[in-house]
């Protein structure tokens, strides 16, 4: 039976317990689980039999959570993991050797552009990176040793908006994977695998939670892309040695990568997610549905009021009639574009630090997501590692300053912020 959004929040991967009947998910707070026998245990061992051997690996609070968010996103299966940058790196580990590159979005959160042109180099990966609202520039960019393109459905910090259709298509093309960071929008907003994206990647630590105490990632996958299709992603089609060559692609079938993730990826790299914070999870997901749409209508209002103020130089919000994204954002998210948007303000970067130091409701923290409204100066603090040049491509600019609205009361969150321009740009 097919459900409504708001059901499948609240009711996937959360039967009642069948040891005590408990309604709510338990906290498995295990290490290890029994094996009923030494034949048990060796299935387990060989991807032969599903079940759990180590909290490393699987957990039952955690494949609660797992389950639910494949449900929200329709796909075939999900891995939760410690934290988004987290899932990024569980996301590629299976599609990337050295020498392979990724072609990503200019449009990215600092700290994923800085993990994308830096760290990742550790591993003799790369990236290039494209504006995606140009398709040549896109198709350009792609080489024999691409296996993947990344990007963000809703963008942080500017909330701009990806064509993801577009971008899918051009994947297609090319033989490559479309993986989309999700964490903006959430399900609730945009299902990027039915615009064609064969995986999506959350912070948890954001609107899925909602609440600020959890910090958590998960990879979801499609379960349509055909890995054996050609030889470029070994680790799903080829014999695997550490599984006296099992072959996941033709084993698993649309689980593959899942299977991938759990069995290679978490038992190699260890990027585990705690029960406890995968349960602060399971409890958030409940309410994404009713807390999704404040959100949007907050930052609408917020938005618009601050495009009309002669201290703010520019609003950067797809939701406004006067947004480039406008078009795109009404085809492909009719609920709304979330609650995180920039704004320029007048007087530069000291007038941008001066307005976060003056606020009173908006909390300055490195966050976005939370139920209260956060407040943080991109260029000084989340990226600041970047040149001015990778700053104003990514939309974070010296004079910019990012508002994750919350879900008070839009009056009090405007009189915040008149208050505080006041103060900055006296």
């Amino acid at each position: 039976m097919t459900q409504g959004f708001d059901t499948t929040a609240i009711h996937a991967g959360a039967a009642a317990d069948p040891a005590t009947g408990a309604r709510q998910v338990p906290i498995y707070q295990t290490t290890a689980y029994a094996f009923r026998d030494a034949d048990h245990a060796a299935a387990l061992f060989n991807l032969q039999e599903v079940g759990y051997i180590y909290s490393r690996l699987t957990n039952p609070t955690v494949s609660a959570l797992q389950s639910r968010i494949a449900a929200l996103e329709g796909s075939a299966g999900a891995v939760c993991c410690s934290s988004g940058h987290a899932a990024q790196i569980l996301a590629l580990f299976p599609l990337m050797e050295p020498g392979r590159n990724i072609v990503a979005s200019t449009r990215l959160y600092g700290g994923t552009v800085t993990q994308f042109s830096q760290t990742i180099r550790r591993f003799g990966w790369s990236a290039k990176f494209v504006d995606l609202d140009d398709p040549q520039a896109l198709r350009d960019a792609i080489d024999d040793d691409t296996r993947a393109i990344f990007c963000e459905s809703i963008s942080n910090p500017g909330g701009y908006v990806t064509d993801i259709p577009a971008v899918a298509a051009i994947a297609d093309d090319a033989g490559i994977p479309l993986i989309v960071d999700n964490t903006l929008a959430t399900p609730y907003l945009c299902r990027p695998i039915e615009m064609g994206a064969t995986l999506v990647v959350h912070s948890l630590t954001k609107y899925m939670t909602g609440n600020g105490t959890v910090t958590g990632g998960v990879v979801v996958d499609s379960g349509r892309f055909d890995w054996s299709a050609s030889d470029k992603f070994p680790s799903l089609s080829a014999p695997e040695p550490a599984y006296h060559g099992l072959q996941f692609h033709k084993t698993f079938g649309n689980l593959a990568f899942t299977f991938h993730g759990i069995a290679i990826g978490l038992r190699d790299l260890g990027m585990t997610m705690n029960p406890q914070g995968a349960h602060y999870t399971l409890m958030g997901i409940e309410t994404l549905g009713l807390r999704m749409p404040r959100h949007c209508e907050n930052a609408l209002k917020v938005a618009q009021w601050l495009e009309e103020d002669p201290r703010v130089v520019k609003v950067t919000y797809a939701g406004l009639e006067s947004s480039p994204w406008k078009a795109t954002a009404d085809r492909l998210y009719p609920k709304g574009v979330g609650g995180l948007f920039t704004f320029e303000i007048a007087g530069g970067y000291q007038a941008a630090v001066k307005l976060v130091g003056a606020l009173e409701l908006f909390s300055h923290v490195a966050n976005l997501g939370d139920a209260r409204s956060l407040v943080i100066h991109s260029a000084s603090t989340t990226h600041r590692q970047l040149t001015e040049d990778q700053q104003r491509a990514a939309g974070a600019g010296p004079e910019v300053v990012r508002l994750s609205v919350g879900i008070e009361d839009v009056a009090d969150l405007i009189a915040d912020l008149d208050q505080a321009l006041a103060k900055a740009t006296a």
